[in-house]
């Protein structure tokens, strides 16, 4: 009886084994398992230049595991970071390049890394949303904005011979128009439903915090309106003495807001 239950104790034993196996047998082949390190960097470009991102990524990760301490990770690294961004994962690639940028402080590409950290938050992409919708950069929350211009301004003040400098200098500006233009799109919201005084404090913002920007005509012509709302007259005369002087052909005059229907920002 014992024999008994000993021999099929045997064969469960020898089932289970044979299951384990057949389950190993058919984990899928890695077909990059023997390639060099730079025969599978050349296939990762290649994915990326065809617009694979996802298995570039898969490919790049590998590379970094099998060229591990070598310049030839280092560049794995930043352009997998590279790669999630285009594959729509900011979050992922924000992360890789601050693991770059802890791992390889005096790395060659390090300027790149911290520009590269400033377009991915720059272009926070509304893709196919934004041609329908044609929603101005100004009314998406600015947290992403504002550490986008921190990233440029790092680049700026630590490389400024970069050759991405300029490029990061423009986009400084266009940062700057963009945080202006939000606070006057928060105080057109408010003039909107005659909540004039909070209109008053946003529009104030816009003005006092920037200058030499376009959204400084809207701020400056909502401060007046608002002004007038609230029976200020002093006030009221006063910002449009300043509106005229500085505006005087001001389409807000002219035709009730500005004409033009492009975001002022589009430039690409």
């Amino acid at each position: 009886m014992l024999r008994v239950k000993l021999s099929v104790v045997c064969v469960s034993l020898l089932a289970t084994v044979a299951l384990l196996i057949g389950g190993c047998s058919s984990t899928p082949e890695d077909k990059t398992a023997g390639m060099s390190p730079n025969k599978l960097y050349a296939e990762a470009k290649d994915e990326m230049s065809s617009g694979q991102w996802e298995r570039a990524i898969l490919m790049l990760e590998k590379l970094e595991a099998r060229a591990a301490g070598t310049p030839l990770a280092q560049q794995a690294q930043l352009d997998k970071a590279y790669a999630q961004y285009k594959s729509a994962e900011p979050a992922q690639a924000l992360a890789t390049l601050e693991r770059f940028v802890k791992l390889h402080p005096v790395s060659p590409a390090l300027d790149y890394a911290i520009y590269l950290r400033g377009i991915v938050n720059f272009n926070d992409d509304l893709g196919l949303f934004a041609r329908f919708t044609r929603q101005d950069l100004a009314e998406r929350d600015q947290k992403a904005s504002k550490e986008s211009f921190e990233a440029f301004k790092e680049l700026v003040e630590r490389f400024p011979e970069s050759r991405y400098a300029a490029d990061s200098r423009l986009r400084m500006n266009y940062i700057v128009s963009s945080l202006a233009q939000y606070e006057v799109h928060v105080a057109r919201y408010y003039f909107k439903r005659r909540a004039y005084l909070a209109a008053v404090n946003r529009a104030q913002v816009a003005i006092t915090d920037y200058r030499e920007v376009p959204a400084i005509e809207e701020a400056l012509f909502i401060l007046y309106r608002s002004y007038d709302a609230l029976g200020l007259t002093q006030l009221r005369d006063d910002a449009k003495r300043v509106f005229d002087k500085n505006y005087p052909n001001s389409e807000f005059l002219t035709a009730g807001g500005r004409v033009s229907v492009d975001p002022w920002w589009k430039v690409w």
